[in-house]
């Protein structure tokens, strides 16, 4: 089983030869909205690059192919990127060949090139996950290439499980990302903090973590990223986060759950990989998405990704994903 948790430190199927129409999974395409479509129907709908990166390794043209002939009009991207800090990058070279991927960032291309083929195929990439040293080190190259790609956020997809280990740590980590997205915003695009189940059971104290980390950061250089499943499997209410922090949650991965679950071991690794199994196609689970998805639009989100980590059929369950987000009537 992949090991989730050294991917979001650093930072499918075999599908060769997929085109759209070609494929014996391939969906027909769901029309995007030509109009605003009013609260209760979500505008344009994205997807997280990690759930086909098997065939994003084969060709981004036929991987960008079959995601707009399903009707998708924006990706985000996960690293590493050929400007990652040197230690990422030999870790990413040590876990790829085993778990069969060898590309991530711009799978091969330039970052010119990779914009090049996002306008082909009419796709945007409002945002990235960069890993935090990176990030923090070398903001101004993240910066020139956030630029080319024409998005607005790069960000965190997690917080390195050693430097969230107490209340202050959190304080510590809400202080930097304040101080990295300072230079960030400063450098034209806004940092982006995308949680995962960490950090949301209460303190001996009462205190929960995750919200002495959203109540320190500055909305005017942060903004957050909500994980609908991580955020359900960590013991959290996601409409009551969005709610109460308005001023922040501005982009999500819509993630449904095949069945209830919850972190037992505090976000370790374990925890990560024993609930992996359980994240289902959107529309399939027993998440209220309709309440979700209305709640954050009224609150602000942006961006709306289907993520379904590593899927192993990515036409079909991408397919089914954006025919039911479509289909759904929000409630906010």
């Amino acid at each position: 089983m992949v090991n989730r948790r050294t991917f979001l430190v650093v930072a499918g199927s075999s599908a060769a030869g997929l085109m759209v129409g070609c494929h014996p999974g391939a969906r027909t395409a769901v029309a995007a909205p030509t109009t605003s479509p009013g609260p209760s129907k979500l505008g344009r709908i994205g997807v997280q690059l990690f759930t086909l990166p098997k065939l994003l390794d084969q060709g981004v043209d036929a991987a960008f192919a079959m995601l707009a002939g399903l009707g998708y009009q924006e990706v985000e991207l996960f690293g590493p990127f050929p400007y990652s800090v040197p230690a990422v990058q030999e870790q990413w070279r040590g876990i790829a060949p085993r778990i069969g991927l060898s590309g991530s960032g711009y799978f091969g291309l330039t970052v010119q090139q990779f914009r090049a083929r996002l306008d082909a195929h009419n796709l945007t990439a409002p945002s990235m996950h960069v890993d935090l040293d990176t990030l923090r080190d070398r903001t101004a190259q993240v910066a020139e290439d956030v630029h080319i790609l024409g998005a607005r956020y790069a960000g965190i997809p997690a917080i390195p499980e050693e430097r969230r280990r107490t209340l202050d740590d959190y304080i510590r980590m809400a202080d930097e990302m304040n101080t990295i997205g300072t230079r960030a915003r400063a450098l034209g695009f806004t940092l982006l903090y995308h949680n995962h189940g960490y950090g949301f059971t209460p303190t001996d104290d009462g205190k929960i973590p995750t919200r002495v980390l959203f109540d320190r950061l500055d909305p005017s250089v942060v903004s957050l990223e909500m994980d609908t499943f991580w955020t359900v499997a960590g013991g959290a209410d996601p409409v009551e986060l969005l709610d109460a922090y308005p001023r922040l949650y501005r982009l999500m991965h819509v993630k449904d759950m095949a069945q209830p679950v919850r972190m037992k071991e505090g976000g370790t690794m374990q925890d990560v990989m024993a609930l992996m199994p359980a994240i289902t196609t959107d529309g399939s689970g027993v998440l209220d998405l309709p309440r979700i998805l209305g709640h954050a639009k009224k609150n602000g989100v942006e961006h709306f990704y289907v993520e379904q980590d590593l899927a192993a059929d990515p036409a079909t369950q991408l397919g089914t994903s954006i025919k039911n987000l479509r289909a759904m009537t929000l409630v906010g």
